[in-house]
């Protein structure tokens, strides 16, 4: 029997789910029950046979190793975080930074005087930014003297590799309004292909970065938008997390969730302004 099928009938034991499942809680944040024990071990499978395995003890053994520790934790995360993300995602938010929290801001001064910062977290293979940076652009053309950088992170450098090269299959784009297709994007051409505009690609700067670390952003934010991420954690892991965004947020700042989300019950210094929309007190 070669490895290849030796995987494919492999088990993941009690032992080896119960030790994956606690990294990756710990190191990422993200829950593992046992109902996730099968997607697990689908998941893994991919990495077993790059690497020559037969059995998720033996891959087990290898990610807790030193040279597992060095080498196998970045693919790890790769497999086992969710990138589901389109352009222009939620549709009401995009009404609520137009009508009500870009409004604010430029009233405030924020934008004339140096960069409105914001700051997309957990930007997968970057639909979010560069959103951001079409709507950004947009009332730049009519606000005279606007300026704006978007930051974008994720903790799979793979899938930040993919964001920053800003090539999306054409059925990538099909929720983008036609004026931004014709102004914002480039087609291959095949014109099955489609590149992000280099004046939209300057705006944004990708780095990688991991909810779980105590991190600390070089600048306050004017706005951040984490959406559909959390979800993903547990209510503790939330409620730590949304403390060190507040932290990373200035006074009178805008939070933006997902609609499957919410902050109910967790002690935080906001407000809510609009549905999944929070200011900074």
């Amino acid at each position: 029997m070669n490895k290849a099928m030796q995987v494919n009938q492999s088990q993941m034991g009690d032992t080896e789910f119960k030790r994956f499942s606690e990294l990756i809680h710990t190191e990422f944040g993200i829950k593992m029950p046992p109902t996730k024990r099968v997607l697990l071990q689908s998941r893994f499978q991919k990495r077993l046979r790059v690497l020559g395995m037969s059995s998720y003890k033996e891959y087990c053994d290898y990610v807790f190793s030193d040279k597992g520790r060095e080498q196998e934790r970045s693919h790890l995360i790769d497999v086992v975080t969710t990138n589901t993300t389109h352009f222009f995602r939620e549709p009401k938010h995009w009404d609520i930074m137009n009508n009500s929290v870009l409004p604010e801001l430029w009233s405030r001064g924020i934008g004339r005087n140096g960069d409105l910062r914001i700051w997309s977290a957990g930007c997968s293979s970057g639909e979010e930014p560069y959103t951001l940076g079409m709507v950004l652009h947009e009332w730049s053309t009519t606000h005279h003297g606007f300026k704006f950088s978007i930051l974008a992170t994720d903790i799979s450098q793979k899938i930040l590799s993919e964001a920053s090269n800003a090539v999306y299959s054409i059925e990538k784009v099909d929720d983008v309004p036609m004026q931004y297709k014709k102004k914002y994007m480039l087609k291959s051409k095949d014109k099955k292909l489609v590149k992000m505009d280099s004046i939209l690609r300057n705006k944004v700067s990708f780095q990688r970065l991991n909810f779980m670390e105590d991190f600390k952003l070089p600048h306050q934010q004017d706005i951040i938008f984490c959406r559909n991420v959390v979800i993903y954690f547990d209510r503790a892991t939330q409620a730590t997390l949304f403390s060190k965004f507040c932290n990373n947020l200035k006074t009178g700042g805008y939070l933006f969730i997902g609609h499957s989300e919410s902050l109910s019950g967790l002690t935080l210094p906001i407000r809510q302004v609009a549905p999944t929309v929070f200011q900074r007190l």
